[in-house]
């Protein structure tokens, strides 16, 4: 800053992207607003964006779940035509990822003594790339996020990933009321808690899972044996597996617990797949002399054909889950499910149906529902032809781009029918 009267708002090079934006036509340089095309669906005809320029940010460092739908959603739209930026927290893992896909990524600290800096530099990078829609993803950058964008006046969507509860009184009022025009959840669970607290109306909140991409989600026949073959696992071996970003709420320790308590069985096998907090799980494993019985892959790039190798499929969350992509490709391979009812697990594992629900923190429980599909394979090919079907009819890819074209639309609607 300098002190002429003026913001001096350069970027400092070290937040500078080292692929700089490709050239805007012309013709579409001065455009301020989004433009607009007509599409027909279910519900009859639906006013679409056509191209928009849209700010993701995100203060989480760290590379699950979260930071994987908001990946697959920015890369969605821009097959669409829209134009993606990143402001993400430094070093975190969605920085390299989305660097690795070609997006425009600034590295910004969204820690609280960088607060005034750090909203320097998001004003900056909004005229520089003439941004018309922010979309929060974290509590840090949705207040840093959110007060640039009604700064700038721009448009606000706060996503809200997990199922825990908000901060009651002024804290949900201006984090998902004055910092957002709308809302969006990836578990339908999440919503009436957001509109209670935060005192919106329910039309401005709306759930959109993560989408399957069917090109992307599959593995062969080959795939899935090789993979079984590179562990050690037999033909006859019975594999009950999970994936997940390893870490305390995720029911690992429960997931080992029934694995020891089921260690006589035979032709009985456990994997656990993902990247996290792993030595802590490791030596649990070693201490309850699981050995070979227990694998743990770290993460995998394309765990698909670790997912169709499983027999089934268990994710034991005790807290934080939205609905889980592990558990919407696990369905869509047409493994059956295990889970507890945590957060939005119960809208892919429907209990009966696509699989079982067992309580949280339940070991006892999930041993005898493993040993139950374990037993019976009509049971488990039932429930994995009914997971697949669920997945196809309400979570796939282009479903949660239609939804969000049309949040984006919502949000435009009440612009332009004031005007």
């Amino acid at each position: 800053m300098n002190f002429s009267g003026r913001v001096d708002l350069t970027l400092p090079s070290k937040f500078i992207t080292t692929r700089e934006p490709p050239p805007r036509n012309p013709a579409i340089k001065k455009c301020t607003k989004p433009t607009f095309r007509i599409c027909y669906s279910k519900r009859g005809k639906v006013e679409i964006i056509e191209r928009m320029r849209i700010l993701h940010t995100e203060s989480s460092s760290g590379w699950g779940g979260q930071e994987i739908r908001i990946l697959t959603e920015a890369e969605g739209m821009r097959m669409r035509g829209h134009e993606i930026v990143f402001a993400v927290s430094q070093g975190g893992g969605l920085a390299l990822q989305a660097r690795k896909k070609g997006f425009i990524v600034y590295e910004v600290s969204f820690k609280k003594r960088a607060l005034f800096k750090t909203l320097l530099l998001l004003l900056q990078l909004m005229r520089r790339h003439e941004i018309q829609l922010v979309n929060t993803h974290s509590s840090c950058d949705a207040w840093m996020g959110g007060c640039a964008a009604l700064l700038m006046r721009k448009k606000i969507i706060r996503t809200r990933h997990l199922s825990t509860s908000i901060r009651k009184g002024l804290n949900s009022l201006l984090l998902y009321r004055l910092l957002a025009d709308y809302v969006v959840t990836t578990s339908s669970c999440v919503i009436p808690m957001i509109c209670k607290q935060a005192k919106r109306k329910p039309e401005h909140c709306v759930c959109i899972p993560t989408g399957i991409d069917p090109l992307l989600v599959k593995a062969n026949e080959e795939e899935v044996l090789r993979f079984r073959a590179s562990l050690g696992v037999m033909d006859e071996d019975f594999l009950v597996g999970t994936a997940c970003f390893v870490r305390s709420w995720k029911g690992i320790f429960d997931f080992l617990k029934a694995a020891h308590s089921l260690r006589e069985e035979k032709h009985l096998k456990w994997i656990i797949v993902g990247g996290g907090y792993l030595r802590e799980y490791q030596r649990v494993a070693e201490e309850m002399g699981l050995g070979s019985a227990v694998i743990f892959t770290g993460h995998l790039d394309a765990p698909y054909a670790a997912l169709a190798a499983m027999d089934l499929f268990a994710l034991l969350s005790t807290a934080n889950e939205g609905i889980s992509q592990a558990a919407l490709q696990a369905a869509y391979l047409k493994r059956p499910l295990i889970t507890t009812p945590i957060g939005g697990l119960p809208e892919v594992c429907k209990d009966q149906q696509t699989g079982m629900i067992i309580p949280p923190r339940a070991p006892k429980e999930f041993a005898k529902a493993v040993l139950l599909l374990k037993n019976n394979s009509l049971l488990r090919e039932e429930m994995g032809r009914k997971g697949r079907k669920l997945v196809e009819e309400r979570f796939m890819r282009k479903q949660m781009l239609d939804n969000l074209e049309e949040v984006y639309a919502k949000l435009y609607h009440v612009e332009l029918k004031g005007k």
